[in-house]
C-alpha cells in the first residue's frame, strides 16, 4: 500500500489527515518537531486502523532533517504521497510594523523553505525522471493568502501565497513525470492555533464573516486532501482548493 508523509501531523488538521488516510489504506509517517507524545498517539491511532505508522521528529526547514524524514519513511515502503502541513504563524497577532525580523524569517523558513525541501525530496523519489513510480503532493495553504490577514499575521499570509505559487509552478514541472501537485487552502478551522495565539474567541468573531456562518472542522480539510491524493483526482494538478465556507 502507499506510504504517506504528513508534516506537522501530530495535531489539528495534520492529525485528522493522518487518521483519515489510514482509514483509506495508507501507511502513515507522522512528522513532528516538538513534543513526541501527541505524534506517538496519532501513530498509535493509525496502527489501530490496521496500518503501519512511524512518528518521526524533523524540522522541515532543515535539509538534513528532511532527508532523514524521507529515509525513515522509506523503511515502510516507497513514498507515494506527501502532505506539507507543517506551518507556524510566528507569534501573537499584530501589525506588520510591530514584528521582529527574526520572527518573520523563521515563519518563512518553516512555511516556504520547508515546503520547498519536502517537495524536492518527494520529487526525487516519486518522479519517473528519477526512476520513481509517481505520486501525489498536497500542500496546505490558507485562504489568508487571498485575504491578507491584516492586523494579525500578514507575514504568514504572504508565506501561504508563496505556497500557492510553488504549487502552480512545480505542478507544471512534473506533470508528465507521474507526479501531481495540488494545494488545499483552509479557512477558519477549529484547531488549537487560536487559543495558543491568545485568541480563544477568534473563530466566534470571524464566524459572522463566513457565508456558512461557522468555522470548519479538521476532518473537512482532511476529506479535501484525501480526494486530491486519490485516483479520483487523476486529472487534477496545479489546483488550489479553497475549503473556507465561502469566505
Amino acid at each position: 500500500m502507499s506510504v504517506l508523509i504528513v508534516t506537522g501531523g501530530s495535531r489539528g488538521i495534520g492529525a485528522a489527515i493522518c487518521e483519515l488516510a489510514a482509514s483509506r489504506g495508507y501507511d502513515v509517517v507522522v512528522n513532528f518537531s516538538g513534543d513526541p507524545a501527541p505524534a506517538e498517539e496519532v501513530a498509535a491511532r493509525v496502527e489501530a486502523l490496521g496500518r503501519q505508522s512511524l512518528a518521526v521528529r524533523a524540522d522541515v526547514s532543515d535539509e538534513d532533517d528532511v532527508r532523514a524524514l524521507f529515509n525513515a519513511a522509506a523503511t515502510l515502503g516507497p513514498v507515494e504521497a506527501l502532505v506539507n502541513n507543517a506551518a507556524i504563524t510566528g507569534n501573537t497577532p499584530g501589525r506588520l510594523d510591530e514584528y521582529e525580523v527574526g520572527v518573520v524569517r523563521r515563519t518563512l523558513d518553516v512555511n516556504v523553505t520547508g515546503v520547498f525541501l519536502c517537495c524536492r525530496e518527494a520529487v526525487r523519489r516519486m518522479s519517473t525522471r528519477y526512476g520513481g513510480g509517481g505520486g501525489a503532493i498536497v500542500n496546505i495553504s490558507s485562504t489568508a493568502a487571498r485575504t491578507g490577514s491584516a492586523g494579525e499575521w500578514v507575514h504568514y499570509a504572504a508565506s501561504k501565497a508563496a505556497v500557492d505559487t510553488l504549487t502552480h509552478g512545480l505542478a507544471q514541472e512534473v506533470a508528465d513525470e507521474g507526479v501531481r501537485v495540488n494545494a488545499v487552502a483552509p479557512g477558519m478551522i477549529h484547531t488549537g492555533l487560536h487559543e495558543a495565539a491568545g485568541m480563544p474567541d477568534r473563530l466566534e468573531k470571524y464566524a459572522r464573516q463566513i457565508p456558512m456562518r461557522r468555522a470548519g472542522q479538521p476532518g473537512e480539510i482532511a476529506e479535501a486532501v484525501l480526494w486530491l491524493l486519490s485516483p479520483a483526482a487523476s486529472f487534477t494538478t496545479g489546483a488550489v482548493l479553497d475549503v473556507g465556507g465561502g469566505r
